[in-house]
């Protein structure tokens, strides 16, 4: 038979247990969400002037006379974007993380999500990059059978926030 004092010593043990596994669960659930591991590294700081801010590129596989697309995972920082450019073989680009843009010249800009997907036909002016309040990070898949990419002008502030 169980006296008072067992009692109460049970119920202090169970109470602590509970609200330490708590509090573990509470932390791993946090850390886990400001600490998600990116699909690829960020790779190496873009330092040519095709970009505005700041942009990184992850080469993922280069063509070669077997297969022509090249594969790189780029990384842009909030407000980071390329210049106006086209793709002779066009170019598929696939939002992995964060808040994008993506705009044909004469078009609407699109904004890009994580899990959308986009088809830039072949010579058709461009630009892709980062919303000004998130970083963006895609994967593009370039053809490069038909001539390497066509840099135009800037993006201008006016044309980025239209």
């Amino acid at each position: 038979m169980m006296n008072i004092k067992n009692i109460a010593l049970l119920s202090l043990i169970t109470l602590t247990s509970f609200s330490c596994t708590q509090q573990n669960k509470s932390a791993q659930s946090s850390q886990s969400e400001t600490q998600e591991p990116s699909v690829f590294a960020r790779g190496k700081q873009i330092t040519n002037d095709n970009f505005t801010g700041n942009v990184w590129l992850e080469n993922l596989i280069q063509a070669d006379s077997l297969n022509q697309n090249s594969v790189g995972s780029v990384t842009f920082e909030p407000g980071a974007r390329s210049k106006w450019h086209t793709h002779p073989a066009g170019q598929i680009l696939l939002a992995i993380d964060g808040v994008g843009y993506y705009q044909e010249k004469g078009q609407l800009k699109k904004i890009l999500h994580k899990g959308d997907a986009i088809k830039c036909p072949a010579n058709i002016p461009h630009w892709h990059g980062a919303s000004s309040d998130s970083k963006f990070v895609q994967v593009a898949v370039t053809g490069r059978e038909k001539g390497e990419t066509i840099w135009l002008e800037a993006v201008t502030d006016e044309e980025y926030n239209f």
